[in-house]
């Protein structure tokens, strides 16, 4: 499995943009800062419902690990230097230092993991265990981030930034991977 993963970032290191996988990823970037505009905060939490994840998971299934990866630092560097495309339209790098920044800083890794498990397996199980693993690697890093900035427990974290997102996010991400294989098969990305 190292040998694998290790041959694969080799593959993709040589493979080089194309202006499409440019345009591609800019176009990713921009739906994520449309979508992460779909927000509603929340009273007993300071992270608000968005549709950023559904983006997130979006780029990752359509464009695969590089290029969703870039996509997601173009959306991150756009906000950190003060652009208004995160949540409630904000941006700046107070933002991404803040409570609800590790969300944010966890997106690349998340889109990076479901893009390799869609283009690694070509199974569709496979690629819903992508999905899943991602989502928690978000979760860990932008609930350490949190308990870390607000002084909480990791359980006092998990309780605010997990527990009211988990179904909607399930439900976010069957919405990503059915749009996202209609996507792939009308566009051919």
């Amino acid at each position: 499995m190292k040998l694998l993963a290790k041959n694969y970032l080799e593959e993709e290191v040589k493979r080089k943009l194309s202006t499409k996988d440019l345009i591609m990823c800019s176009i990713f970037a921009s739906i994520a800062a449309i979508l992460s505009q779909i927000s509603i905060p929340l009273p007993f939490t300071t992270v608000p419902l968005t549709m950023q994840l559904f983006a997130v998971a979006l780029s990752g299934l359509v464009l695969g690990a590089k290029r969703g990866f870039i996509s997601q630092i173009i959306y991150i560097l756009i906000g950190a230097v003060g652009m208004p495309v995160f949540a409630q339209m904000t941006g700046g790098l107070n933002i991404m230092v803040g409570p609800t920044g590790g969300f944010i800083i966890g997106f690349p890794f998340m889109v990076y993991i479901i893009g390799y498990f869609r283009e690694r397996f070509e199974s569709n199980i496979m690629t819903v265990i992508g999905l899943i693993i991602g989502l928690i690697i978000d979760y860990l890093i932008g609930t350490l981030m949190f308990c870390f900035i607000t002084k909480m427990t990791f359980m006092q974290g998990i309780m605010a930034c997990v527990a009211p997102f988990v179904i909607v996010d399930f439900i976010k991400l069957g919405l990503a991977m059915v749009l996202g294989n209609r996507l792939i098969k009308r566009v051919g990305v």
